[in-house]
């Protein structure tokens, strides 16, 4: 990884140009990030943070040009039930669980409390993704129906619809989580590469109740110092 700020952006940066090498290589068209619907409902609470407009909060789309997310349908406990049961290798980031990052906060306190207050706050942070990215669409369609390719068409890939079959743990063991299972077995579900609209703070030092600073901090740390993002 190349010196400079941002640890978990230039990470980011380093993961996608390996996977476009590798792309290129190989003669592919499209890369498979790891995206899913948790990771996806926590961009938009960075964002809100950080006061992104309704363009910002329209972040992490199926398609994204040559990127698409067949997991965005999945719950993070889903995906992790399915490799488990299926004894299928993955690799998660250990800054995941480290509170410098600001999604790592997000993650490990915001997301939990909305969870308590709004059980189903997942599902209507992707509905809003969704809606604002189908606006930025038709915006510039002219109305129009989104075109083939666009950010809203699901990949080939997609995930079959998840089915709630419970068997007392909370995870959804028995439900298909993609059309092609062996999309996870090689990192697809790892959040390994990650797309530039995927966020992370890498300031340190703050303490509780600081998540808005911190999220300023990455905004500005993010944006460089000639100029500071709003």
């Amino acid at each position: 990884v190349a010196p400079g700020g941002n640890l978990q952006a230039r990470a980011r940066t380093a993961r996608l140009g390996a996977l476009r090498a590798a792309a290129a290589r190989a003669g592919a068209t499209r890369i498979a990030t790891g995206h899913h619907a948790d990771d996806r409902a926590e961009t938009v609470v960075m964002r809100l943070l950080q006061g992104s407009g309704p363009r910002g909060l329209g972040c992490l789309p199926p398609r994204d040009g040559e990127l698409i997310r067949p997991l965005l349908l999945a719950r993070r406990q889903d995906i992790l039930a399915h490799l488990l049961r299926h004894r299928l290798p993955f690799a998660e980031d250990p800054s995941n669980n480290n509170s410098r990052f600001l999604r790592a906060r997000v993650r490990g306190e915001v997301m939990p409390l909305l969870e308590q207050l709004s059980p189903s706050i997942v599902a209507h942070l992707n509905a809003l993704a969704d809606a604002l990215v189908r606006a930025r669409i038709s915006g510039e369609s002219g109305g129009n129906e989104p075109p083939e390719g666009s950010p809203l068409e699901p990949p080939r890939t997609s995930l079959t619809p998840l089915e709630r079959k419970d068997p007392g743990d909370g995870h959804n063991t028995d439900a298909p989580v993609a059309s092609n299972p062996e999309m996870l077995r090689y990192g697809r579900a790892t959040r390994l590469p990650s797309s530039a609209g995927d966020e992370s703070s890498s300031t340190a030092g703050l303490g509780d109740g600081k998540l808005a600073k911190m999220a300023r901090s990455e905004a500005e740390e993010a944006a460089g110092p000639a100029k500071v993002r709003s």
